[in-house]
């Protein structure tokens, strides 16, 4: 599965990297990155996908932004780049260790990087969101996008992802799925990002 990049509800997992308060003022599209995450997380509960969470080191950088949509999620603090320290890795082994992740959140180059490279080197397929991760830097963003995609991750858009999962119309969750495609996503500025390959 992990070779095309197919995604389905079964054997997934959403990652939510470091979403916090003092990255607000700071990271390119904020509010629309998180405004996307907010929607996956939703999607990832009404299809009964599971979905962790981390901070990096909230007692500087703050709690999760409340705008996420993130309560009840309890969050794995670190102070590592990568998402994979041992309680996520403990969480996924509770999970089944599911084999594909949908992943979003902050910054690109650092922690979606680490994570991403952590995750493929143990063979899973990796989903990154890329109009729900951002950086500082539109230059850093679409540099790491480019590098995660050279080193097999997939990259692919929120409503690629919800479309994905539900596949047939049929679904017993599409019209649920669907009122969170009301309105298309908004532009985070990928264009330059498509446009320079």
């Amino acid at each position: 599965m992990s070779r095309i990049g197919r995604l389905s509800t079964k054997g997934s997992v959403l990652l939510l990297c470091d979403m916090q308060e003092k990255f607000r003022p700071t990271i390119f599209q904020f509010t629309n990155i998180v405004s996307n995450a907010a929607r996956l997380l939703q999607a990832c509960r009404i299809l009964s996908i599971p979905q962790i969470l981390t901070e990096q080191y909230p007692k500087g950088l703050g709690p999760t932004v409340p705008e996420l949509g993130a309560e009840g999620l309890k969050p794995h603090t670190k102070t590592s780049f990568s998402m994979m320290t041992e309680s996520v890795e403990s969480s996924l082994k509770s999970l089944g260790d599911p084999q594909q992740v949908i992943l979003c959140g902050i910054e690109a180059q650092a922690c979606i990087a680490c994570t991403t490279y952590d995750l493929l080197e143990r063979g899973m397929g990796v989903h990154i969101v890329a109009d729900a991760v951002s950086s500082r830097s539109q230059t850093d963003r679409l540099f790491a996008l480019s590098r995660l995609k050279q080193s097999g991750a997939f990259l692919t858009t929120t409503e690629g992802v919800l479309l994905q999962l539900v596949q047939d119309a049929k679904h017993p969750n599409f019209k649920e799925i669907q009122k969170l495609l009301a309105h298309p996503s908004p532009d985070t500025g990928l264009l330059a990002f498509f446009s320079s390959l």
